[in-house]
Protein backbone atom coordinates (compact mmCIF):
# COMPACT_ATOMS: atom_id res chain seq x y z
CA UNK A 1 0.00 0.00 0.00
CA UNK A 2 1.39 3.71 -1.26
CA UNK A 3 1.41 6.08 2.01
CA UNK A 4 -0.11 8.98 0.87
CA UNK A 5 2.81 11.06 1.40
CA UNK A 6 4.43 8.69 -1.32
CA UNK A 7 1.68 9.14 -3.67
CA UNK A 8 2.62 11.14 -6.99
CA UNK A 9 1.43 14.48 -6.85
CA UNK A 10 -0.41 14.17 -10.28
CA UNK A 11 -2.27 11.34 -8.36
CA UNK A 12 -3.40 13.37 -5.26
CA UNK A 13 -6.58 15.43 -5.42
CA UNK A 14 -5.88 18.72 -5.25
CA UNK A 15 -8.52 21.92 -3.94
CA UNK A 16 -7.32 25.31 -4.99
CA UNK A 17 -8.95 27.23 -2.21
CA UNK A 18 -8.79 31.51 -1.81
CA UNK A 19 -11.14 33.54 0.39
CA UNK A 20 -11.84 37.47 -0.02
CA UNK A 21 -12.67 39.08 3.30
CA UNK A 22 -13.86 42.08 4.67
CA UNK A 23 -10.00 43.31 6.60
CA UNK A 24 -6.88 41.95 7.40
CA UNK A 25 -6.93 39.41 9.37
CA UNK A 26 -10.11 37.43 11.70
CA UNK A 27 -8.06 37.89 15.14
CA UNK A 28 -9.36 41.47 14.65
CA UNK A 29 -13.14 40.58 13.45
CA UNK A 30 -12.99 40.79 10.15
CA UNK A 31 -15.32 37.28 7.62
CA UNK A 32 -14.90 35.84 4.62
CA UNK A 33 -17.31 37.76 2.25
CA UNK A 34 -16.31 35.18 -0.65
CA UNK A 35 -15.09 32.06 -0.97
CA UNK A 36 -13.97 29.60 -4.01
CA UNK A 37 -12.42 25.74 -4.52
CA UNK A 38 -11.30 24.36 -7.52
CA UNK A 39 -11.55 20.38 -6.70
CA UNK A 40 -8.93 18.77 -9.46
CA UNK A 41 -8.83 14.54 -9.65
CA UNK A 42 -7.61 12.23 -12.07
CA UNK A 43 -8.31 15.09 -15.15
CA UNK A 44 -11.58 16.39 -13.34
CA UNK A 45 -12.25 19.43 -11.76
CA UNK A 46 -15.46 20.86 -9.56
CA UNK A 47 -16.08 24.29 -8.51
CA UNK A 48 -17.88 25.80 -5.70
CA UNK A 49 -17.93 29.61 -5.86
CA UNK A 50 -20.08 31.83 -3.65
CA UNK A 51 -20.07 36.10 -2.21
CA UNK A 52 -20.60 35.50 1.64
CA UNK A 53 -22.57 37.79 3.47
CA UNK A 54 -20.19 38.75 6.27
CA UNK A 55 -22.70 40.30 8.99
CA UNK A 56 -19.95 42.92 8.96
CA UNK A 57 -18.89 46.12 6.79
CA UNK A 58 -16.11 45.46 4.52
CA UNK A 59 -13.17 47.41 4.81
CA UNK A 60 -12.10 50.26 2.40
CA UNK A 61 -9.13 49.05 2.32
CA UNK A 62 -10.45 45.61 1.80
CA UNK A 63 -12.67 46.87 -1.10
CA UNK A 64 -9.83 48.76 -2.86
CA UNK A 65 -8.51 45.52 -3.36
CA UNK A 66 -11.40 42.74 -3.87
CA UNK A 67 -14.02 45.01 -5.41
CA UNK A 68 -16.17 43.86 -3.31
CA UNK A 69 -18.65 46.03 -1.58
CA UNK A 70 -21.24 46.17 1.17
CA UNK A 71 -24.30 45.87 -1.43
CA UNK A 72 -23.19 43.01 -3.41
CA UNK A 73 -22.83 40.53 -0.05
CA UNK A 74 -26.23 42.10 1.27
CA UNK A 75 -28.46 39.58 -0.05
CA UNK A 76 -25.81 36.44 0.00
CA UNK A 77 -25.67 33.44 1.78
CA UNK A 78 -23.96 33.36 5.42
CA UNK A 79 -21.09 31.21 5.67
CA UNK A 80 -23.55 28.95 7.53
CA UNK A 81 -25.61 28.32 4.78
CA UNK A 82 -22.10 27.20 2.43
CA UNK A 83 -19.76 25.58 5.44
CA UNK A 84 -20.98 22.15 4.18
CA UNK A 85 -20.28 22.57 0.62
CA UNK A 86 -17.14 24.28 1.26
CA UNK A 87 -16.22 20.97 3.32
CA UNK A 88 -17.25 19.09 1.05
CA UNK A 89 -14.89 20.50 -1.58
CA UNK A 90 -11.99 20.00 0.96
CA UNK A 91 -12.65 16.66 2.34
CA UNK A 92 -9.46 13.97 1.77
CA UNK A 93 -7.89 16.67 -0.56
CA UNK A 94 -4.61 18.36 -0.38
CA UNK A 95 -5.17 22.06 0.23
CA UNK A 96 -3.34 24.49 -2.25
CA UNK A 97 -3.55 28.72 -1.41
CA UNK A 98 -1.28 31.30 -2.28
CA UNK A 99 -0.44 32.69 1.24
CA UNK A 100 -2.11 29.67 2.69
CA UNK A 101 -2.20 31.09 6.57
CA UNK A 102 -4.18 33.74 5.51
CA UNK A 103 -7.26 31.90 4.33
CA UNK A 104 -6.98 28.71 6.33
CA UNK A 105 -6.94 31.68 9.28
CA UNK A 106 -10.29 32.59 8.10
CA UNK A 107 -11.47 29.06 7.46
CA UNK A 108 -10.79 28.13 10.55
CA UNK A 109 -12.61 31.29 12.61
CA UNK A 110 -15.26 30.77 10.59
CA UNK A 111 -15.56 26.85 11.69
CA UNK A 112 -14.63 27.97 15.18
CA UNK A 113 -17.92 30.42 15.11
CA UNK A 114 -20.04 27.41 14.01
CA UNK A 115 -18.34 24.48 16.25
CA UNK A 116 -16.98 22.84 13.62
CA UNK A 117 -13.79 21.49 13.84
CA UNK A 118 -10.72 22.64 11.60
CA UNK A 119 -9.84 20.59 8.73
CA UNK A 120 -6.57 18.48 9.18
CA UNK A 121 -5.49 18.19 5.43
CA UNK A 122 -2.01 18.35 3.57
CA UNK A 123 -1.29 22.20 2.79
CA UNK A 124 0.98 23.52 -0.18
CA UNK A 125 1.32 27.03 -0.15
CA UNK A 126 2.21 28.35 -3.57
CA UNK A 127 3.71 31.56 -1.60
CA UNK A 128 6.46 29.34 0.58
CA UNK A 129 7.02 27.53 -2.57
CA UNK A 130 8.43 30.73 -4.19
CA UNK A 131 9.94 32.41 -1.24
CA UNK A 132 12.22 29.75 -0.87
CA UNK A 133 12.34 27.88 -4.16
CA UNK A 134 12.43 31.27 -6.43
CA UNK A 135 13.91 34.61 -6.59
CA UNK A 136 10.90 36.83 -7.80
CA UNK A 137 11.13 40.30 -7.46
CA UNK A 138 7.89 40.03 -5.61
CA UNK A 139 5.69 37.12 -4.69
CA UNK A 140 2.90 38.48 -5.09
CA UNK A 141 0.03 35.72 -7.02
CA UNK A 142 -0.29 38.23 -9.95
CA UNK A 143 3.46 39.45 -10.32
CA UNK A 144 4.63 35.53 -10.18
CA UNK A 145 1.65 34.90 -12.83
CA UNK A 146 2.91 37.91 -14.73
CA UNK A 147 6.95 37.02 -14.50
CA UNK A 148 5.47 32.70 -15.67
CA UNK A 149 3.50 34.25 -18.86
CA UNK A 150 0.33 33.01 -17.41
CA UNK A 151 -2.66 35.38 -18.05
CA UNK A 152 -4.24 37.22 -15.21
CA UNK A 153 -7.79 38.60 -14.28
CA UNK A 154 -7.89 42.13 -13.48
CA UNK A 155 -10.03 41.71 -10.69
CA UNK A 156 -8.81 40.48 -7.45
CA UNK A 157 -11.56 37.69 -6.87
CA UNK A 158 -11.51 34.52 -5.05
CA UNK A 159 -12.19 31.76 -7.90
CA UNK A 160 -9.76 34.57 -10.30
CA UNK A 161 -6.99 33.38 -7.91
CA UNK A 162 -7.82 30.22 -7.66
CA UNK A 163 -6.89 29.37 -10.98
CA UNK A 164 -4.21 31.60 -11.33
CA UNK A 165 -2.88 29.73 -8.03
CA UNK A 166 -3.54 26.55 -10.04
CA UNK A 167 -1.55 27.43 -13.17
CA UNK A 168 1.45 28.91 -10.32
CA UNK A 169 1.58 25.37 -9.18
CA UNK A 170 1.17 23.41 -11.84
CA UNK A 171 4.50 25.15 -13.82
CA UNK A 172 6.52 24.40 -10.01
CA UNK A 173 5.52 21.16 -10.23
CA UNK A 174 7.07 21.34 -14.26
CA UNK A 175 10.13 23.01 -12.29
CA UNK A 176 10.51 20.49 -9.44
CA UNK A 177 9.97 17.38 -11.61
CA UNK A 178 13.48 18.29 -13.23
CA UNK A 179 14.97 17.73 -10.33
CA UNK A 180 13.34 14.40 -9.57
CA UNK A 181 10.40 16.03 -7.38
CA UNK A 182 7.74 14.39 -8.13
CA UNK A 183 5.72 13.11 -4.83
CA UNK A 184 3.63 15.38 -2.54
CA UNK A 185 6.01 14.37 0.50
CA UNK A 186 8.83 15.57 -1.55
CA UNK A 187 6.86 19.14 -2.12
CA UNK A 188 6.07 19.42 1.47
CA UNK A 189 9.23 18.55 2.65
CA UNK A 190 10.79 20.86 0.08
CA UNK A 191 7.99 23.70 1.33
CA UNK A 192 8.59 23.29 4.97
CA UNK A 193 6.05 24.18 7.87
CA UNK A 194 4.27 27.20 7.61
CA UNK A 195 3.03 29.11 10.31
CA UNK A 196 -1.26 29.14 10.51
CA UNK A 197 -2.85 32.24 11.48
CA UNK A 198 -3.19 32.55 15.47
CA UNK A 199 -6.90 32.87 16.95
CA UNK A 200 -9.06 36.19 16.61
CA UNK A 201 -8.30 39.14 19.08
CA UNK A 202 -10.48 41.78 19.37
CA UNK A 203 -11.06 44.46 16.95
CA UNK A 204 -8.71 47.41 16.24
CA UNK A 205 -7.69 49.43 12.85
CA UNK A 206 -4.80 49.12 11.00
CA UNK A 207 -3.45 51.42 8.53
CA UNK A 208 -5.04 50.96 4.99
CA UNK A 209 -1.34 50.63 3.20
CA UNK A 210 -0.28 48.07 5.62
CA UNK A 211 -3.28 46.22 5.55
CA UNK A 212 -3.20 46.10 1.38
CA UNK A 213 0.16 45.55 1.32
CA UNK A 214 0.06 42.43 3.92
CA UNK A 215 -2.66 40.74 1.50
CA UNK A 216 -0.88 41.52 -1.59
CA UNK A 217 2.88 40.73 -0.35
CA UNK A 218 3.97 44.10 -1.16
CA UNK A 219 6.94 45.80 0.03
CA UNK A 220 6.70 48.73 2.48
CA UNK A 221 8.44 51.90 3.31
CA UNK A 222 8.54 52.93 6.89
CA UNK A 223 10.03 55.37 9.44
CA UNK A 224 10.89 53.87 12.93
CA UNK A 225 11.71 54.76 16.54
CA UNK A 226 13.22 52.45 18.86
CA UNK A 227 13.30 52.25 22.41
CA UNK A 228 16.36 53.92 22.94
CA UNK A 229 14.73 56.70 20.76
CA UNK A 230 16.69 56.03 17.48
CA UNK A 231 15.31 56.74 14.34
CA UNK A 232 15.75 54.19 11.23
CA UNK A 233 14.44 53.95 7.52
CA UNK A 234 13.75 50.60 6.14
CA UNK A 235 11.74 48.41 3.70
CA UNK A 236 10.40 45.43 4.38
CA UNK A 237 8.01 42.65 3.08
CA UNK A 238 5.32 42.47 5.56
CA UNK A 239 4.20 38.95 7.01
CA UNK A 240 1.16 38.93 9.35
CA UNK A 241 0.27 41.05 12.24
CA UNK A 242 0.93 39.79 16.03
CA UNK A 243 -0.30 40.63 19.58
CA UNK A 244 1.58 40.08 22.75
CA UNK A 245 0.21 41.47 26.06
CA UNK A 246 -0.65 45.36 25.33
CA UNK A 247 0.74 45.83 21.74
CA UNK A 248 0.64 44.82 18.16
CA UNK A 249 3.59 43.72 15.86
CA UNK A 250 4.18 43.76 12.52
CA UNK A 251 6.23 40.72 11.40
CA UNK A 252 8.33 41.60 9.01
CA UNK A 253 11.33 40.80 6.55
CA UNK A 254 13.57 43.73 6.95
CA UNK A 255 16.16 44.11 3.96
CA UNK A 256 18.27 46.22 5.93
CA UNK A 257 19.22 43.78 8.32
CA UNK A 258 18.02 40.60 5.70
CA UNK A 259 16.47 38.85 8.22
CA UNK A 260 12.85 38.94 9.78
CA UNK A 261 12.22 41.59 12.12
CA UNK A 262 9.15 42.57 14.75
CA UNK A 263 8.28 46.03 14.70
CA UNK A 264 6.03 47.35 17.13
CA UNK A 265 3.36 49.65 15.50
CA UNK A 266 2.81 52.66 17.59
CA UNK A 267 6.52 52.93 17.12
CA UNK A 268 6.10 53.22 12.97
CA UNK A 269 5.96 56.89 12.61
CA UNK A 270 5.80 56.81 8.79
CA UNK A 271 4.87 54.53 6.13
CA UNK A 272 4.58 54.30 2.70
Amino acid sequence: MVEPNDELIEKVPLSFLDVETTGLTPRFGDRICEVAVLRCHDGETRAFESLVNPKRPISPGASFVNEITDSMVEGAPLFDDIASKVLEFLEGAVIVCHNAPFDLGFLSRELELLNIEMVDNPVIDTLRLARKYYDFSSNSLGNIAKYLGISVDIKHRAMADVHITRAVLSRFLDDFAEQGITRLGQVLALQGAYRRAPRRRRPVALPPILEEAIQMNKDVWLRYVSQGGDVTERMVEPKEIVAYRDYLYLVAYCHLRQDERTFRLDRIINLR
